[in-house]
């Protein structure tokens, strides 16, 4: 044991936000930031040649390219040395 009470994490420090704390914290950006305006500085930075705002433009609108990895193995290997 390292000293956790049963190694379980810390009760409500941890994990994800709950979908109602989310929920709040995207009303109240919307309060202040224009959607429009957003899209046009996104635009923008895109036209400038900013490479990261033109991958995020392409992450949110189709998405994440699936890693595909290729395992080659040469010969076998032990798992353990005995």
């Amino acid at each position: 044991m390292d000293g956790r009470k049963n190694n379980k994490g810390h009760k409500g420090k941890a994990g994800r936000k709950s979908k109602s704390e989310e929920m709040q914290l995207i009303e109240m950006l919307n309060k202040h930031i224009d959607k429009d305006d957003a899209i046009k500085k996104l635009k923008a930075k895109i036209d400038e040649g900013d490479f990261k705002a033109l991958q995020m433009y392409f992450n949110y609108m189709y998405g994440k390219p699936k890693e595909h990895k290729t395992v080659d193995l040469q010969s076998e290997q032990p798992l353990f040395d005995l």
